[in-house]
């Protein structure tokens, strides 16, 4: 599910929350990986969650610094990379339209992305960045 909008401000990620709860079936919690913007933090994001019949909707956010941690954010690169960077658009309207075609021709054959390197190589790469920088921790 997405949602094209002009800007990124709290009254813009509650429309596509509300556009959440009419599509997400009720018996469906709804889990969103998000990063640490101030649009997912705001007060008016905070009050939307307040009601009962919304404690369906789990935030969880990515660490600081930790981009590549987040699938949402390859995935991102992905379409940019097969269709906006290819496509040729001729106005706003018309790039949407390709976005979300692009969504609907995903979710028709999806493609998960697997991990496919260990906890244990990550964290060994992370230990041997942190002794060639000089910081321990």
């Amino acid at each position: 599910m997405g949602s094209c909008l002009p800007r990124h401000r709290g009254q813009e990620f509650i429309k596509f929350l509300n556009q959440l709860e009419k599509e997400v079936p009720e018996e469906f919690d709804v889990h969103l990986i998000l990063d640490h913007y101030s649009t997912h933090k705001s007060a008016a994001v905070q009050g939307w969650l307040k009601p009962r019949k919304r404690r369906r909707f789990h935030f969880h956010f990515t660490p600081t610094n930790s981009s590549w941690l987040n699938q949402i954010e390859r995935w991102f690169g992905w379409i940019t990379d097969k269709m906006i960077r290819r496509g040729s658009f001729h106005s706003v309207d018309e790039l949407e339209r390709a976005i979300y075609q692009w969504l609907a021709t995903w979710n028709d054959k999806p493609k998960p992305f697997v991990w496919k390197t260990t906890a244990d190589v990550i964290l060994d790469k992370i230990r041997r960045c942190k002794e060639l920088s000089g910081t321990a921790h």
